[in-house]
């Protein structure tokens, strides 16, 4: 996944955006926008168990 943080200007004054994709997220600062992309790394690359196979009951 592509992940950028960059300087905006916004409505409320100077804040960071991350993009994710086509996706933004704004923040009021940087250090908030690199704690949310490391969060959002952390989980991406976190283990995921897949759901076991349901097996079905011949009636």
């Amino acid at each position: 996944m592509n992940v950028m943080i960059q300087p905006v200007n916004t409505a409320a004054g100077r804040g960071w955006q991350v993009r994710l994709g086509k996706q933004t997220v704004t923040f009021r600062s940087e250090p908030e926008a690199r704690q949310f992309v490391m969060t959002l790394q952390a989980r991406l690359n976190a283990p995921h168990a897949l759901p076991a196979e349901q097996q079905r009951v011949a009636s």
